[in-house]
């Protein structure tokens, strides 16, 4: 599909005035960190989709819901989800309790969802909701219960980023059964899929491995990202590292089966030494001798040590956080409507 319908293309994208009920709901969830420029506009797009509407393939369907998830980010994205709350009907704000991400934000709205879809989506602006119609399709021509977007085009994260993104998703794929390369945030759920990965889903999962477990299948779809403008990124160098590296420790075992590999490879390697070593004593050649050839073995052999226990105390980490029963995030009421919000007493 190479473009999205929307109401004033011709398409089958026009407003169904003789249906007064959909026959497909869909929720979307929208994690918000710095959504106080960009989130107006979006929700001016999705505001036509509430009214029951034809996709390209003929299934009707609305956005009965939005769930605007406040991840406690820098800006005043607070005071606009208030504000939208109260300027749409459909438009819901989920509040936690602190910062998350944006994996625990997307969870929280996903478990408060009711629709019979679920749709992820950034707050930049760069994942047009017009897609949506196109989306269904491909779920239900396919048969699937996730459906990713593919971009036609390349995201306007800089060279750096994008092909960090894809190294990332490689090396991935390598470490596990899934099809890393698929991953996008913008994300068309089976409603009943979403809600259960959102509760049982532990704080140290990677969300789209933890959907590979459950789904049947997953399918893609064309779209086209737009520019997110001069909006800055909420995510750091620190910060995608920590994204990568609970992408690898959700993987599975295969990080431990590197420790296994890793320890032949050096046990190997010894073997080769101890031959070379061997071969010069017979051969009279200069061979490495003394406390210099000693200290090298013992770095070698204490870093691949040291490496392999650091993997295996970063899985047995994530093991004990879910033994402890830490969440992945918290659902609040908003600050403002509780103590938190109430003005001093002034007779």
């Amino acid at each position: 599909m190479s473009r999205p319908w929307n109401a004033d293309d011709g398409r089958q994208g026009a407003p169904l005035a003789s249906v007064e009920r959909a026959d497909h709901s869909v929720s979307v969830v929208v994690p918000v960190y710095q959504g106080e420029k960009t989130l107006p506009a979006l929700m001016r797009e999705i505001e036509a989709l509430t009214t029951p509407r034809l996709t390209p393939g003929g299934h009707s369907f609305a956005v009965t819901e939005v769930l605007l998830v406040h991840d406690n980010g820098p800006d005043d994205s607070a005071s606009v989800l208030r504000r939208l709350e109260g300027e749409y009907d459909f438009v819901r704000a989920i509040w936690l309790s602190k910062n998350f991400g944006q994996h625990a934000a997307t969870l929280a709205g996903m478990a408060s969802t009711g629709g019979d879809w679920v749709v992820t989506l950034d707050e930049d602006g760069q994942h047009d909701p017009a897609y949506i119609g196109d989306m269904l399709d491909v779920a239900m021509a396919d048969q699937a219960s996730i459906v990713y977007a593919r971009p036609t085009n390349a995201p306007s994260h800089g060279f750096l980023r994008n092909t960090a993104s894809r190294g990332a998703k490689w090396i991935l794929n390598q470490l596990s059964s899934a099809n890393a390369s698929q991953y996008q945030s913008y994300r068309f759920l089976l409603g009943s899929v979403a809600r259960s990965v959102a509760a049982y889903a532990g704080s140290g999962v990677y969300l789209d491995l933890a959907l590979g477990w459950v789904a049947k299948g997953a399918s893609q779809c064309d779209v086209r990202l737009r520019d997110e403008g001069d909006r800055t990124s909420g995510y750091s160098a620190r910060r995608l590292f920590s994204h990568f590296w609970r992408m690898v420790l959700s993987s599975g075992t295969r990080g431990l089966r590197v420790v296994s590999a890793i320890g032949v490879l050096f046990f190997v390697l010894a073997i080769v030494v101890t031959v070379i070593i061997f071969i010069g004593r017979f051969t009279q050649n200069d061979v490495p001798e003394g406390w210099a050839s000693t200290i090298v073995a013992v770095l070698v052999s204490s870093g691949a040590i040291l490496f392999s226990l650091g993997i295996i105390a970063e899985y047995i980490g994530v093991a004990v956080s879910t033994a402890q029963g830490r969440p992945p995030y918290l659902i609040v009421r908003d600050p403002h409507d509780g103590p938190l919000g109430r003005p001093p007493y002034r007779p």
